[in-house]
């Protein structure tokens, strides 16, 4: 059996006093990838939190490797391989595309290798180099945000809400590049409120309502149950 990357067993989570999260039990196991699906106030987005570190679990246990790291801080847990691209891409919109990725040498890594990383997973960044970051589209954004995600080297890669606000086109062109990331070797968490593009690049699935995992499956089968009364979307999709 191997390790999982990450574990969460019975963890409680929430802000001040209350809580969000009522004993989520969650496994992503090394080199796949899990997609978290669910309405909006799910908990998904405070599951992401309390796995980088962002919130301390009131409950429960947190895991990395199979190492217990119940309050350890985000920057440590960063250093330990750990990286959130937050819901609303956490570019910073002032500096071009190549000073945003210059931001990322902090982890002792040069600038070239970063660069070079950078616009070989994504060339449009390479031709945007020079563009300030807040003028660029937002699947241009979404871009940059994976790419000093993965400046970082991470172990693990959680996305928050990767497709928001983007047309499927470009969505698909992300998810293309998520594939990519996770058969080299990438464990990669994804929280995602419109299913059909990531279980098209997931091992496994999960289902939250109410702050509880209430189904994990294959893709295929978490498919058949993503219907209206979950999801709110109609069987096409949309």
């Amino acid at each position: 059996m191997t390790t999982p990357l990450l574990e969460m067993r019975n963890i409680r989570a929430g802000y001040g006093i209350i809580d969000v999260l009522h004993g989520v039990d969650l496994v992503l196991e090394p080199g796949s990838v899990l997609a978290l699906l669910g309405p909006n106030g799910a908990g998904k987005s405070t599951t992401l939190a309390v796995a980088s570190g962002q919130i301390q679990p009131s409950g429960g246990q947190l895991l990395i490797a199979g190492r217990e790291v119940n309050g350890a801080k985000p920057d440590a847990l960063a250093r330990a391989g750990v990286c959130l691209v937050p819901e609303g891409r956490g570019v910073f919109p002032n500096l071009t595309v190549a000073e945003n990725i210059r931001m990322m040498t902090f982890s002792g890594t040069s600038y070239g290798e970063v660069a070079d990383k950078a616009y070989e997973l994504f060339p449009r960044l390479g031709e945007r180099r020079r563009q300030l970051a807040g003028t660029l589209s937002g699947g241009e954004q979404q871009m940059l945000a994976m790419a000093r995600a993965m400046a970082t080297d991470p172990a693990l890669l959680m996305l928050d809400e990767l497709s928001m606000g983007l047309a499927p086109i470009i969505v698909e062109e992300l998810y293309s590049q998520v594939a990519k990331l996770a058969e080299g070797g990438l464990s990669i968490l994804i929280v995602e409120q419109f299913a059909q593009t990531v279980l098209g690049v997931a091992d496994r699935a999960a289902i939250m309502l109410h702050g509880r995992i209430t189904r994990t499956g294959p893709p295929s089968e978490i498919a058949e149950e993503l219907t209206a009364a979950y999801l709110g979307i109609d069987s096409g999709g949309h």
